[in-house]
């Protein structure tokens, strides 16, 4: 278990580390709305300040202290990392806010030139492909529940920092394929993010499954819990199976739901009519050039 001054500890420099965040977003966003009376609009800038919040409230407010007791409170942590504040930094439109937020000197000697860097865009497309996102968020959601990797992360205070930001990483990759503009003109891509989202359910369904009919308690480090409260460690264990199970099948239904409400719009029909002709008719200058530079 935790030391309680590593715990004040942590505490300080997560909730440092996300108030730089959002003053540096902030400055940025109100820099664009005033250079471009548009930008990134209130609503996406509010989804990242609440998306940094619900960071704090899973690593750093006093909820974050009970993860040691209950395994509820554990699972609390986990949906607010991989399954809320994810897609909400993503609503936020965080890269071009982040960006004119930071000071213009780092950017132009630093980011600029390793944005730059070809060497950088293999590892950007393959972080990007929606295989390996499925697969770094399944990973990671069962990999840290094996009981041995569970306990190793509740008692190693390494460990479980370790734990706590593979979470977040790992649910910001699998909701940037949600939120990232294609430009493909294949309609399947769009359509097949349904599908990517249902077929992330399935692991949780099962985990979460197991957790709540299984007769006996798979994490015993709870038993010897400081503060055990009225129900048993079972009833935690049942708790927190039927918490992950609800929370990721309506958050992840209502995903599915606003995109394909999305694609069904006319407004998608008439932009994916322009990307085709836009793209035959692309198909169709590079093959007129192939035949004069032929001739």
């Amino acid at each position: 278990m935790p030391h309680t001054h590593y715990a004040a500890f942590e505490t300080f420099w997560v909730s440092a580390v996300l108030i730089l965040v959002a003053l540096i977003y902030v400055r940025g966003w109100v820099r664009i709305r005033w250079v471009e009376r548009g930008g990134v609009g209130g609503w996406p800038a509010a989804s990242l300040l609440l998306g940094l919040f619900f960071i704090w409230l899973a690593l750093a407010s006093p909820i974050a202290a009970l993860d040691h007791e209950l395994l509820t409170v554990h699972m609390v942590q986990h949906l607010l990392l991989m399954t809320i504040a994810a897609p909400l930094i993503w609503l936020g439109a965080p890269a071009k806010a982040l960006q004119n937020g930071l000071p213009r000197r780092f950017v132009q000697a630093f980011l600029a030139p390793i944005s730059r860097w070809s060497t950088m865009k293999r590892p950007g497309n393959a972080l990007g492909n929606p295989t390996f996102c499925w697969l770094a968020a399944t990973g990671t959601l069962i990999g840290w529940h094996i009981p041995s990797l569970f306990a190793l992360g509740l008692h190693s205070e390494m460990w479980h920092g370790i734990e706590q930001a593979s979470f977040l990483i790992s649910g910001l990759l699998f909701w940037w394929p949600v939120f990232q503009r294609r430009s493909t003109v294949s309609n399947w891509s769009e359509w097949s993010i349904i599908l990517y989202l249902f077929l992330a359910t399935l692991p949780c369904d099962i985990l979460s499954g197991f957790l709540v009919f299984c007769d006996r308690v798979v994490y015993p480090v709870y038993f010897s819990a400081v503060h055990r409260p009225a129900f048993s460690a079972l009833e935690d264990q049942q708790c927190a199976g039927a918490l992950m199970w609800t929370c990721v099948t309506i958050v992840y239904l209502v995903a599915g739901g606003i995109v394909a409400a999305r694609l069904l719009s006319p407004q998608y029909s008439q932009a994916f009519a322009v990307r085709t002709s836009d793209s035959q008719l692309n198909v169709r200058s590079h093959a007129t050039l192939q035949r004069v530079e032929v001739v």
